[in-house]
């Protein structure tokens, strides 16, 4: 059977650890020495045009549908695809397996739906699996006992630290999320922030927010696309975790507009994920998690924070770090599996749990990473500290305060 013999040479590529395979015909097979690890069970066969057109979809699909289940622990399906993407040869990597990519658009209305379509799903599907700050994004892990509450409150300060924030001045948050950053900025540095964001949940979770804090005074939050702002410049930029959503065709935007909103010698921080070895998508992830993201190169964001005139000043890769709180998401979210069923179904419980463990695998790999960019508006030392002593002295301060 010719599907049979595809099936067997993709898996004989795929693996570093013995795995066995449940074929739909009722027969097994086990790839590698040793007792196998995981088990991979195909109820039905997926076409192999399907696969050859594009194998994270055509396979991701068929999880999300039960035709493939992954038995191995909690962990199993990272364990696969952390083992794929070390592979030039599997699925995960090898391009005879990526021909369909998909077509993005990156308009404003376009870019408002695509935000909506994830992050509406709603705050209470959120908060199930999230920690108390709400915060989605890499969190930074000053010592393994950390929390991922601790952890995320760890990234927001050494965020704001990087920029050594003045009481008084201003700091825009572009992307703000459920509004971390910018409150703890307006509550523990005194600064006056404005958060911007398209979707709608986030808008009305920040704003009551700000009113339930009493920070009205001080914090602003909008319903706006980054685009079209209207306000003056601000002393500080921060984006976290907004980068990978503007396209690629729009980085170079991006990045200018970052620099539209900053004062002469501002500072921005600008954290996202990023890849060393050049930008890419996934299928799988543009169609059913993040529509019209794309994952640029490191040295694609490079080239435009140089052209939008802005310079570096430091750069921090968190790799490992969001390998962690991918990891700890999974483990929150698998906690409550069986509510967030009721809530949503089994087929996009499936698809959550996969994408989880897919990001988890891709950052243990390195096939993607996260880099805090530390930029300026002008040269930096007029502004910055000369050595990286500044950041690191208030965050012992603030652990020996505790």
């Amino acid at each position: 059977m010719l599907e049979k013999t595809f099936y067997k040479t993709l898996f004989s590529h795929s693996f570093n650890f013995p795995v066995k395979i449940n074929f739909w015909d009722g027969k097994s097979e086990v790839y590698g020495d040793g007792e196998p690890e995981v088990t991979i069970t195909f109820h039905d066969m997926i076409p192999v045009k399907e696969i050859l057109n594009n194998a994270s979809l055509s396979l991701g699909e068929g999880y999300m549908d039960g035709k493939i289940d992954i038995e191995g622990g909690a962990d199993a399906i990272q364990r696969l695809l952390m083992s794929a993407y070390e592979s030039a040869d599997s699925f995960m990597r090898n391009s005879k397996y990526i021909r369909f990519l998909p077509k993005q658009s990156h308009s404003e209305k376009k870019s408002k739906d695509d935000v909506q379509s994830h992050y509406d799903v709603g705050n209470d599907f959120y908060q199930l699996w999230l920690d108390s700050t709400m915060t989605y994004s890499c969190a930074y892990f000053q010592s393994p006992q950390d929390t991922l509450e601790q952890a995320q409150m760890n990234k927001v300060r050494h965020i704001l630290n990087k920029l050594d924030p003045q009481a008084g001045n201003t700091l825009l948050d572009i992307g703000c999320g459920w509004g971390t950053l910018m409150l703890t900025a307006a509550k523990e540095y005194g600064l006056k922030v404005t958060g911007i964001t398209l979707s709608q949940e986030q808008y009305d979770y920040v704003q009551h927010q700000i009113e339930e804090q009493g920070l009205s005074d001080v914090a602003d939050v909008q319903l706006t696309d980054y685009r079209e702002l209207k306000h003056a410049a601000f002393d500080y930029v921060v984006s976290v975790g907004m980068f990978e959503h503007v396209g690629k065709e729009n980085l170079a935007l991006y990045f200018k507009t970052v620099a539209k909103y900053l004062k002469p010698d501002g500072t921005a921080l600008i954290h996202g994920i990023t890849r060393q070895q050049g930008g890419a998508l996934n299928a799988w992830i543009n169609k059913y998690i993040f529509p019209g993201g794309y994952i640029p190169g490191l040295s694609e964001n490079i080239d435009h924070i140089i052209a939008a005139d802005l310079q570096i000043t430091d750069m921090e890769p968190l790799r490992r770090h969001y390998q962690h709180t991918l990891e700890i998401w999974d483990q929150n979210f698998n906690a409550k599996r069986a509510k967030i069923e009721k809530m949503e179904g089994t087929r996009f419980t499936r698809m959550w749990d996969l994408y989880l463990q897919a990001c988890a695998a891709s950052f243990e790999s390195g096939n993607i990473d996260v880099i805090q960019f530390l930029i300026s508006k002008g040269p930096s030392g007029k502004v910055l500290p000369m050595t990286r002593d500044y950041i690191y002295a208030k965050e012992i301060k603030a652990e020996t305060e505790k």
